[in-house]
């Protein structure tokens, strides 16, 4: 198994010589699975009638495992709801929960104890997928929990129901479960009472956390797991309906691994028809990922991961505060094109002009307006001529970009800042700087659902966010993605450079959630998307 040590300057002010990785690999795999779903003229009423529909799904999970084990793999990932499809509400979920013990109170292995719980056919079937396959295997399902008789918030049929993931170990043992916390719009389901952080450990790689979809937004339980206690390895089930230009899977889930530089295994469902697609095994050495909208197929996703150590202790005495901006400003630093140079031995590349590029030097003011991107309501400024340095304002944050066309501009492209509250299809709060291709030659077309482009554009992006937590999005034509070539602090500004591109740029983001804020948005109402494609997907489906 391969091995090697790393070690560089890590400039912050001044100059220091750091460990960073002994790294050793293991081998994980994720399946983007187009789960078979329910007909809607054939809701099942029993228990035994959805196995039926779980057992094809169930079928497809145990091909996948038997092809990954023939590879070596350690770990496997299946994506959100994969078993049992969309529900839209708790009656016609029902018949696929089952009853999970909890791995804290009681050891369980169901393949080798099947009958010591009723109706768990699918726990049971997964242990023995495990076992078989001599591999960790992650897997989301619907689980049921009776109420106590004297629980007030027990819900008027008798019972909670859990979007929760599953952990079996490579004997088939259960060994964690997750219930998840952020729900959207899963009107089938409770949120549970107590928040969760789940951590499994395992003997070829440590300690791995875990969440579900839609928990990626929101500091708890996705960040606190890797600030609080210290997990640099996570396995992500969803069902993650892509939202351009700033959210689709590939994109933001990559980021969200740039910027913790951890590794994330992330399973997504394959419905295109849904615009469900993009699942990646992201690490600090390579991204591998899964992306097409053109294809009914499902895809197994394998590859090596580094096993990640910490660089410093995640100690319960120093603060938060201290721990996130330590944090987060050294893996900003850490600057995951470094190792892949190191992997590849090639030179750094150079930034040319963009590198000094200051304040001093902002173009005269050029053409801003406003524009929806998002449902957020942007302050934009056109991009003019083959380069330029622009800025442009939202609230409180600056957003800047140095660019320079490597050919004559054919497109028209946009700088857009905002800082403000997000209230449609969740609240949160952001601070985005995003260059993006606008999808016409009118602005009110700028921030809109883009997937091609033609322009190759170096650039450097910054802003003085309030923010440390700060994820760098980098799209290409025909959902290419790449990683920037720097990114970290400067005083009181975070940037983001990249050259070289071999395809045209479609959005470059620094996109900022201020967690913090989030609390302010108590007594906000929360808006649904309207749109028929999204009720059709977010309502209908329970994406999220």
């Amino acid at each position: 198994m391969k091995a090697f040590c790393l070690m560089w300057l890590l400039l912050v002010g001044q100059c220091f010589v750091i460990p960073v990785w002994g790294l050793n690999f293991y081998t994980a795999a994720v399946y983007e699975h187009p789960a078979v779903l329910t007909p809607s003229s054939k809701i099942p009423s029993t228990h035994e009638e959805a196995m039926k529909l779980m057992q094809k799904n169930l079928d497809i999970y145990q091909e996948q495992v038997h092809v990954a084990s023939k590879q070596g793999v350690k770990i496997i990932v299946f994506p959100e709801e994969g078993l049992h499809g969309f529900h839209s509400n708790r009656a016609s979920m029902f018949p696929y929960l089952e009853p999970i013990p909890d791995p804290n109170v009681v050891q369980w292995n169901p393949c080798l104890q099947p009958t010591e719980y009723n109706d768990t056919e699918v726990l049971y079937q997964l242990s023995c997928m495990a076992r078989n396959g001599n591999m960790y295997l992650i897997a989301n399902m619907g689980e049921r929990q009776a109420c106590e008789l004297n629980d007030p918030q027990c819900p008027p049929d008798g019972r909670y129901q859990f979007n929760t993931n599953v952990v079996f170990d490579a004997e088939g043992t259960l060994i964690a479960k997750y219930q998840k916390w952020n729900l959207y719009f899963e009107f089938a389901y409770d949120k549970p009472k107590t928040l969760q952080h789940v951590i499994f450990n395992t003997p070829f790689a440590g300690k791995f956390g875990i969440f579900t979809c839609f928990d990626i937004l929101f500091y708890e339980p996705a960040v606190s797991l890797i600030e609080h206690y210290g997990v640099k390895q996570i396995v992500f089930p969803t069902a993650w309906m892509n939202q351009l230009p700033l959210l689709s899977a590939i994109e933001f889930h990559q980021a969200f691994a740039a910027a913790f530089g951890i590794n994330l295994l992330a399973a997504n469902q394959h419905h295109p028809e849904y615009n469900m697609t993009g699942s990646g095994i992201y690490t600090p050495l390579d991204f591998p990922y899964y992306y097409n909208a053109k294809s009914s197929e499902g895809k197994l996703l394998v590859a090596e991961v580094p096993i990640i150590t910490s660089i410093k202790d995640h100690s319960p005495e120093q603060s938060k505060s201290q721990r996130t901006s330590d944090f987060l400003q050294r893996n900003s630093h850490i600057e995951l094109s470094v190792l892949q140079q190191q992997k590849r031995r090639v030179k750094p590349e150079k930034i040319g002009p963009l590198k000094h590029s200051t304040l001093s030097h902002v173009d005269s003011p050029g053409n801003i307006f406003h524009a929806l991107m998002m449902f957020d309501n942007y302050t934009f400024i056109s991009l003019k001529g083959k380069e330029g340095n622009l800025q442009v304002c939202s609230n409180s944050l600056c957003c800047h970009v140095a660019y320079e066309h490597a050919n004559t501009p054919s497109d028209l492209y946009a700088l857009g800042a905002f800082d403000g509250l997000h209230t449609v299809n969740g609240i949160y709060y952001l601070q985005v700087c995003a260059l993006v291709k606008c999808a016409g030659s009118r602005y009110d077309t700028c921030g809109q659902n883009v997937t091609s482009a033609s322009d190759i554009i170096g650039f450097k992006l910054w802003g003085n966010f309030s923010t440390r937590h700060i994820f760098p999005e980098i799209l290409a034509s025909e959902m290419k993605m790449y990683r920037a070539d720097t990114i970290g602090w400067d005083k009181n500004d975070f940037y983001m450079t990249k050259n070289g591109m071999s395809a045209g740029l479609v959005t470059a983001a620094l996109y900022g959630r201020w967690y913090k804020r989030d609390s302010s948005s108590r007594g906000v109402c929360l808006k649904a998307d309207a749109s028929p494609n999204h009720g059709k997907v977010s309502f209908f489906l329970n994406y999220g």
